[in-house]
């Protein structure tokens, strides 16, 4: 598998998860509240981060181990390498990303628990992502290459929106 499936695959991974997430958090906030839930969500979405981070240090640190005793010829630039990438920092408004995944959580839990339900919500989110990156990539927003939006590029809106349409209307009749 080359790399550019693979990350298709990783993409279309990630949007299964999403649904599961939204699923199971409209769930919890029909137990508790939305606001609840994305607390719930939050901080087991951190503990499950701290895992990971713990078990891919162990893995690195496994992985240099085993160079370094098989290659006993460190060069300085491997580790100035190594440095160098631990001393770039991200932009500030970066660090923001909670915020929006914290209000995705709480927002979903409270559509899909309404008469809109889990498919209008998931295609509505789905609409919302496509056109705010269409103007993120015309503007050239959060540092991103600004990209020329052409008329072309809103033949999938429009047709993401007639979905939208037959979803939440098909359903009411």
């Amino acid at each position: 598998m080359n790399s550019s499936n693979f990350t298709v695959l990783l993409a279309l991974i990630g949007g299964m998860l999403l649904a599961i997430m939204i699923k199971l958090n409209s769930e919890l906030a029909a137990g508790l509240t939305p606001v609840h839930a994305s607390w719930f969500a939050h901080c087991i979405g951190a503990m499950t981060a701290l895992v990971l981070m713990m078990l891919v240090s162990k893995v690195a640190q496994l992985k240099r181990a085993k160079t370094q005793s098989s290659s006993n010829e460190l060069t300085s630039d491997s580790s100035q390498s190594s440095s160098s990438l631990n001393s770039q920092s991200a932009p500030l408004w970066s660090y923001l990303g909670g915020l929006p995944g914290a209000l995705v959580v709480i927002f979903a839990s409270i559509t899909i628990n309404s008469e809109l339900g889990f498919s209008a919500t998931l295609v509505l989110g789905l609409l919302g992502q496509v056109v705010f990156s269409l103007i993120v990539d015309h503007l050239g927003l959060f540092g991103m290459i600004k990209k020329s939006v052409n008329v072309r590029q809103f033949l999938p809106v429009l047709c993401i929106c007639t979905g939208c349409l037959l979803i939440i209307f098909q359903r009411s009749q």
